[in-house]
Order: C-alpha cells, then structure tokens, then sequence
C-alpha cells in the first residue's frame, strides 16, 4: 500500500522520501524515482509531512518512538495503516506535547486502488492539519471522510472491516442457500444487488475475485482476521456486546483454520462447515 502511494505522489510531481527496513523494498521505491532514506529518523528529519503505511498499532508505536527526536516542530504525520483508536489518540497528544500533527488515516480499497489513487480515506483529527496534506491526499484517494477527532479514522476503518468479514461470510451462506433452491449464483448475485440486500461485497468482491475463481485481491486472510480482532479488542474495551458478530468472528478466528492466513481473504468464502 505504502509503494502504491509513494509511486503515485512521484508521478505527480512530489518530491518523495521513503524508508523501509526491508533493502527490497527501500530498493524498489529507488527505481520508481524516490529518494531513499537511510533510517527513519533521517527521514524524519528531513520530511514535514509523514506517511506511515504499517502493519498493526505496536509497529507504529515502535517507528514512532524511533522518530521522535527527530522530528520536525511543525510537521503533520498521517498515519494509513489500519491501527488502534487508543494509539492514535495518545500519538497525537505527543505531538501536541512536541510540536507535531498526528493524523489517522486507514485506507479502503487495497493495493489496486493504492495504485491507481483510488483509495478512500477515513480521516481522524485535526482539520488544519488534514488541509495541510490536501494538495497529497488529492493524489493518493478518490475520496476522504473526516470521521472525528483523534481516533475516529481508525474507529471507523474497524467498524467498516467488521462489516465487510461478516458480509463475505453471509454472502457465501446466501449462495449456497440460493443453489440448493436451484438458483445459479450469477443469477442470485443480480437479484441480491438489484435489492436491499446488496453490499460492497456481494456488487465487487464476488464478481471480481469470487465467482471467477481469481481470489488474488491482494488482501490476506490474515490480515482480516487481524482486523476482525481488533473489532473485539474494541468492543470489549468500550463495553460493547457484540454478540452477533462474536458468531462471524469465531467462523473467521477459529472455524476456517484450513484456510491459510497467506490465501486471499475472500477465500472464506470457502468455508462450509456441512460440505453443502
């Protein structure tokens, strides 16, 4: 997702700093036209706005405890990995305490639209700082939604995860419902999304990676039972029963253990505990 963006920026005119502890990577973003950054201090010092595209909240917390003596007063950071309400939230008071903006920003859309500049960006956080990164964010999304304060941006991004794993699960169960009843699922998937019942799922995730047999998204399994997690990570620590999902949470979590963390995550779509 990171590539995606910075590859996008360079084509369009931005002078792009990249740092990735992975000489591969770092590597490739060097023949795309970035300049490479030996650590991600030196890259701190030398960038006033931030783009960290990183796996889960503890890896964020890490880079940014690396960073912070270096970075600059004045410098707004954006963080677009899919993290924690409650990391955000304390980033950004250490940017109030030193003199820097910490936005979230998770992203929607996968490495397709990271590519093309097509992402949707949930936004949490202050909203000068948000225009300061306008001229970049017109770059890398097709659309951004300020959600909220510090926080919010990942709240949303949880909630929307939630609900597209409970929807590929039932979508699935919606299909084979349909085949037993001597519907085919093309035919069941044009009727569904002529309706009420339609989803992101059942109008892009089916026909594009599902019926066709592709599953190549490029988002993981694990990746979203990653997320599927911190939606019950959420819930129990606001105090929020979540008690139907908690039986789509247990289908992905525990259930599909034949369905390996590497394989496309719509490959949950796979599982049928009766062989139906």
């Amino acid at each position: 997702m990171g590539g995606g963006m910075a590859s996008q920026l360079g084509k369009n005119g931005f002078e792009v700093t990249c740092f990735d502890p992975i000489p591969e990577i770092s590597s490739r973003m060097a023949t795309l036209g970035a300049t490479t950054a030996a650590s991600a201090g030196a890259l701190a010092k030398a960038c006033d706005v931030i783009i960290l595209s990183l796996p889960k909240a503890a890896v964020v917390e890490a880079v940014m405890a690396e960073i912070l003596p270096d970075i600059q007063a004045g410098t707004v950071i954006l963080d677009a990995s899919t993290s924690e309400p409650a990391t955000s939230q304390a980033m950004c008071a250490k940017g109030a305490e030193h003199g820097f903006a910490f936005v979230d920003g998770p992203v929607s859309g996968g490495p397709e639209a990271a590519n093309a500049g097509t992402m949707t960006m949930l936004l949490g956080g202050d909203a000068d700082a948000i225009e300061t990164m306008r001229p970049a964010l017109d770059i890398i999304t097709s659309k951004t939604v300020k959600v909220g304060d510090s926080g919010a941006g990942h709240a949303a991004k949880i909630a929307n995860n939630m609900l597209c794993a409970a929807n590929l699960v039932l979508v699935g169960e919606a299909i084979r419902l349909g085949q037993a009843a001597g519907v085919s699922p093309a035919d069941l998937l044009e009727g569904i999304n002529a309706g009420s019942g339609r989803s992101g799922v059942s109008e892009v995730n089916f026909p594009k990676w599902v019926l066709n047999d592709a599953f190549d998204s490029g988002f993981t399994m694990g990746l979203m039972r990653k997320d599927v997690g911190l939606a019950l990570d959420l819930a129990k620590n606001s105090g929020v029963d979540l008690c139907g999902f908690e039986q789509i949470a247990n289908i992905w979590l525990n259930a599909s253990t034949d369905i390996s963390d590497s394989d496309d995550f719509n490959a949950i779509v796979k599982h049928n505990p009766k062989g139906v």
